[in-house]
């Protein structure tokens, strides 16, 4: 037998390190700053406003986890990946997420114990303010806005996934529920010229969604309808797509909001939702787990569920035709038929 050892516990244990080390580099706009090309480091320095003692370590952490790279010179520059997806501006940038899980998700998680000892939410200032649950930020275009890009950051790889594994061409319109910019909505009308659509969220993210589509070229094929989906019914559409939307609502309200999406859909009509979920033994997917102890402390009645579990609300309210496919690697879509 090998020996026992503590160092699995101990890297989890300090797993945070790596976490604030990369959220830190967005904020301080490490990859920004390298987009043109190699810094000399005290070039990089000045560039991101840092103090000399800590900066040298710091860029080479960000090698030693792959983000960066330093030449013979001591130059450095970003990975192939940083370069991809943390250079603002790129199509495939997802920094808008980071800066939210830097901002609003990270402080939150120090608050864990508190969330498992008394089951509310622990987001934002616990003692009355600024918000006391995660939709408080749309009373705020910044925060709003902010709060969109996040959600195009998490739905970029999973849209782009949707695009090609769902038979859009049986479909003539579709609406993502709970859109934010409207990642979802661009994704599929950039890959099939046929369908029309848009869609659906809050008034207050109207803007953001105009603005994103517009810069793709496509307000002529998209719109965005404003509504409350807890108090108004759902547009209608041959497809309608909840993505990471269910799991942010107690079980009534994620019955509640199925139920109005059957009513929305013609006969023939799909759902397709999509999550982390959890696995249906729940013991191997560690992601889909702490995602819904994310709810636990982001929201006052969330939780993260199992495919067996929306298997079973879809069929409550009268869907079909089941079907559980992967989208990514930690992201899975369940379709169903009316």
């Amino acid at each position: 037998m090998p020996p026992i050892t503590s160092d699995h516990i101990i890297e989890l244990a300090n797993a945070f390190r790596k976490a604030k080390a990369i959220l830190s580099a967005v904020e301080l706009g490490v990859f920004s700053a390298l987009a043109d090309g190699p810094l000399e480091a005290d070039v990089l320095r000045q560039r991101i406003g840092v103090h000399v003692r800590g900066a040298r370590d710091f860029f080479d952490a960000l090698v030693a986890l792959g983000l960066l790279i330093r030449d013979r010179n001591g130059a450095y520059a970003n990975s192939q990946s940083s370069d991809h997806f943390l250079v603002p501006g790129r199509p495939s940038y997802i920094g808008g997420l980071l800066n939210h899980l830097n901002s609003q998700e990270y402080p939150s998680w120090g608050k864990l114990t508190g969330a498992l000892r008394s089951g509310r939410a622990q987001f934002g200032n616990s003692e009355g303010g600024p918000y006391q649950d995660l939709y408080d930020l749309y009373a705020e275009p910044n925060a709003t806005a902010e709060f969109a890009a996040a959600m195009t950051g998490g739905t970029l790889q999973a849209a782009r996934s949707l695009a090609h594994k769902f038979p859009w061409s049986r479909y003539k319109t579709f609406i993502d529920v709970g859109s934010a910019e409207g990642c979802l909505p661009v994704e599929i009308a950039r890959a099939h010229s046929h369908l029309q659509g848009g869609g659906f969220d809050l008034p207050a993210v109207a803007g953001s969604f105009n603005r994103y589509v517009h810069q793709h070229r496509l307000a002529d094929r998209l719109r965005f309808f404003p509504g409350d989906f807890l108090r108004d019914p759902l547009p209608g559409a041959d497809v309608l797509v909840m993505g990471r939307v269910l799991h942010n609502w107690d079980l009534t309200t994620k019955k509640l909001l199925l139920t109005k999406a059957y009513a929305a859909l013609p006969a023939g009509g799909a759902i397709i939702v999509y999550e982390r979920l959890i696995d249906d033994d729940r013991s191997t997917n560690a992601a889909g787990l702490l995602g819904s102890l994310n709810m636990l402390i982001m929201t006052t009645g969330g939780f993260d569920y199992s495919g067996a579990d929306c298997t079973q609300w879809l069929l409550d309210v009268g869907f079909r035709d089941v079907c559980v496919e992967a989208l990514t690697v930690d992201q899975t879509s369940l379709i169903a038929r009316k």
